[in-house]
């Protein structure tokens, strides 16, 4: 494997374990909370939480990986005094938004919870209002080092993040339904603001801990100092692209949280229980699906400045490589995703949170089965858009996406309102819109990077290897009683099953685990070593 293929590899693979036990951990922590504060105390949880992705994504989505692709210019180019020019404008332009977007989230507290039509969300919307400033500023740190290829601080921050959610917002929520259900969701909010600002010191105190190392760096001569308004110029114009492709998900979730609601009581739902059904689907379904959304995010991060450096040392041929890599990833981890929620629907739901009733359970499953689509299609979304940012060709993800939200919206102002459709119209719109985003994408990667239509070693082995996985756990939950035991074995033989298919499927290739081989022949040789010299 070549070395451009390693940083690939190697950076999605720390992202990629760290952000799924983070997603597992913070799905886990749903368990309880849904104890805690029930169905409805969760849709007023989750109605505050697409405002905040919103303001978070204006501030704070584009300039990290413009960080990260010119840090990572810049030290291709042996100019670490630029890359380090470049962290600190970009550190206090981040803290700024991040300030103003605090602000501006308690001022409007009163008018949000109207907009969202549960006034109890107003608590919520100020608890939270701190983690605008802190992730914003968080992000600068997380950019400046994923431009160095060390994926590790971002990943464990995000650990950090999680586990504080669980270790502190609980006890809030306890404390805070001892009040009423607002008080109780504006305690997990707050507990959001509370880990965020753990994580952030983490990365602190990460960045002064590597300070020394950072400074013995070769510096080229002959290169001037970036001025800050030409640093500020450059932040902008890479990151306003990305900003705005960034904030177009979030703005419509935010558009769907006000919108959902009153469409399912369009519907004939009663007000209660439409509000119950979202905070399923919402906080549920979607948190289940966004589980596997951590190795999307991994493969898009390691593609950006990996790509990016290939650029600016001219490597074309390990630009081509490194693409077609993260197109393939993309389907190895998405495929096999879908398909096992797609078959294990229920039991998932059911090994992971409570239900009133049998037919509950089943309907949530139903939503979770077509919602399941939705993984493979954003995590292709997902690496198609880190390749085009790497290329420079960052606008184009943004305008896809752009058409595919358009069409969302759309279908969910129409099909939710549908009384035999409701709630299932915006699993129908989610998937509608990443098809819409994904095959235009693929397009312009093929066409900016020349890379050939290999469909069958990107798409189908990986399918293949899926639908065998998929056949065996759909026996296996026919065969197996219920139970989180019996589930929780079903899955783990999945994981092995798929692992053995994509192996000899060839989904998965020799080289792709040849560098973990190597690690572990070295720690074995090590160990062996440690014993013989004591």
């Amino acid at each position: 494997m070549s070395k451009a293929q390693k940083s690939i590899v190697g950076g999605m693979t720390v992202l990629s374990v760290v952000g799924i036990i983070s997603k597992i951990i913070g799905a886990l922590h749903r368990i309880p909370l849904a104890w805690l504060i029930g169905d409805q105390g969760m849709g007023t949880y989750q109605l505050v939480f697409p405002t905040y992705n919103m303001l978070l994504a204006i501030s704070s989505a584009g300039l990290p990986v413009a960080i990260s692709r010119m840090v990572s210019f810049s030290l291709a180019k042996d100019d670490p005094k630029n890359a380090k020019r470049i962290f600190r404008v970009a550190l206090y332009l981040l803290s700024a938004l991040g300030f103003i977007a605090m602000v501006l989230m308690i001022a409007m507290s009163p008018w949000l919870a109207k907009r969202s039509g549960d006034l109890a969300t107003q608590p919520g919307f100020a608890a939270i209002a701190p983690a605008l400033l802190l992730v914003c500023t968080m992000s600068a740190f997380r950019g400046f080092m994923q431009g160095q290829q060390n994926m590790v601080p971002t990943a464990m921050s995000q650990m950090i993040e999680q586990c504080a959610k669980v270790l502190i917002a609980l006890p809030l929520a306890y404390f805070g339904m001892k009040v009423s259900i607002a008080y109780a969701a504006a305690g997990v909010l707050l507990g959001t603001s509370i880990a965020e600002a753990l994580a952030l010191l983490y990365m602190f105190l990460t960045y002064r801990r590597n300070k020394g190392e950072y400074a013995e760096l070769p510096q080229a001569e002959g290169i001037p100092l970036y001025s800050t308004k030409s640093i500020m110029t450059r932040l902008m114009s890479l990151s306003i692209p990305i900003t705005v492709g960034a904030c177009i998900v979030p703005m419509s979730a935010f558009i769907d949280s006000g919108l959902l609601l009153n469409r399912l009581v369009d519907a004939g739902i009663e007000r209660g229980t439409a509000l119950g059904l979202y905070g399923r689907y919402s906080g549920y379904v979607l948190t289940l699906i966004n589980v596997p959304s951590a190795l999307a995010a991994a493969i898009a991060m390691s593609l950006v400045p990996s790509i990016s450096r290939c650029i600016a040392q001219g490597d074309g041929v390990g630009m081509r490589k490194q693409s077609a890599l993260g197109l393939r990833l993309s389907f190895v981890v998405g495929l096999p995703c879908t398909v096992a929620m797609c078959v294990l629907s229920t039991r998932l739901l059911s090994l992971m949170f409570h239900f009133s009733s049998p037919e509950t359970l089943e309907g949530t499953g139903k939503m979770l089965s077509l919602s399941a689509i939705t993984i493979v299609l954003f995590t292709v979304v997902q690496s198609t858009s880190g390749i085009l940012q790497g290329l420079r060709k960052q606008r184009i993800p943004m305008y896809t996406l752009l058409v595919g939200v358009i069409v969302k919206v759309y279908l969910n102002y129409t099909l939710i309102a549908m009384p035999q459709i409701n709630i299932y119209g915006a699993s129908i719109a989610s998937i509608t819109c990443y098809t819409l985003s994904m095959v235009p994408n693929l397009y312009y990667v093929h066409k900016y990077t020349g890379l050939k239509r290999d469909i069958v070693n990107i798409f189908l082995r990986p399918a293949l290897a899926s639908a065998l996985m998929g056949v065996m756990v759909f026996l296996l939950g026919k065969w197996l009683p219920s139970g989180r035991l019996w589930t929780i074995l079903i899955v783990m033989l999945g994981i092995g099953g798929y692992v053995f298919f994509s192996l000899v499927t060839g989904a998965v290739q020799r080289s792709d685990i040849a560098p973990f081989l190597r690690k572990f022949h070295r720690k074995h040789s090590k160990s062996e070593n440690g014993e013989q010299n004591p």
